[in-house]
């Protein structure tokens, strides 16, 4: 019975910073599973969301993730009081700027940036979902934020948390699932 429990185990969530993060999520008409997980802290200390990592095949680095061509899904569950808007925006947008400088600053990345109206408090789950086919869509705590299909996009997308230079080397790590 232990080795049952043991084997099995890997179908519950994960807890990371006292949120339950699930082992699979729905995106479109599949199944993801959790790639891996982390905390995106700002100045080193202060944890503002946990960030999971759902894909079709496990990726263990960068190329690996951007050479997949299934579906995938960055979820963020927000553990920090109130972040504003703009604080995430402003992330992105660097985000596009140090990883993807050419789709930085395009109709389509100004697009997604605003997407994002509403601040974000403790408890709010945004879902980035990125399709093999480049569409790239956003939901809030459920809500649809937006939708696009442009693949350059989703790549810089997924560069904001997995590219050179990301916003949190150790949320990088942990949703790659070496952390």
């Amino acid at each position: 019975a232990l080795s049952f429990l043991l084997l099995s185990s890997h179908a519950w969530a994960l807890d990371v910073a006292g949120v339950n993060v699930a082992p699979t999520v729905s995106a479109g008409q599949k199944t993801l599973t959790l790639n891996g997980a982390g905390i995106r802290k700002a100045y080193t200390v202060v944890k503002v969301y946990v960030g999971a990592l759902y894909t079709e095949k496990k990726s263990v680095s960068t190329d690996e993730l951007l050479k997949d061509p299934g579906d995938k899904l960055v979820r963020m569950i927000f553990v920090m009081n109130k972040v504003e808007k703009e604080n995430i925006i402003d992330a992105f947008s660097e985000g596009f700027s140090k990883n993807s400088p050419p789709v930085a600053g395009t109709a389509d990345a100004k697009a997604f940036l605003s997407w994002f109206t509403a601040d974000f408090v403790a408890g709010d789950t945004v879902d980035i979902s990125l399709a093999a086919d480049g569409t790239v869509s956003a939901t809030q705590n459920g809500k649809t934020l937006g939708t696009m299909r442009n693949p350059a996009l989703a790549r810089a997308v997924l560069l904001i948390w997995f590219g050179e230079k990301p916003a949190d080397g150790g949320l990088k790590k942990g949703m790659l699932g070496q952390g």
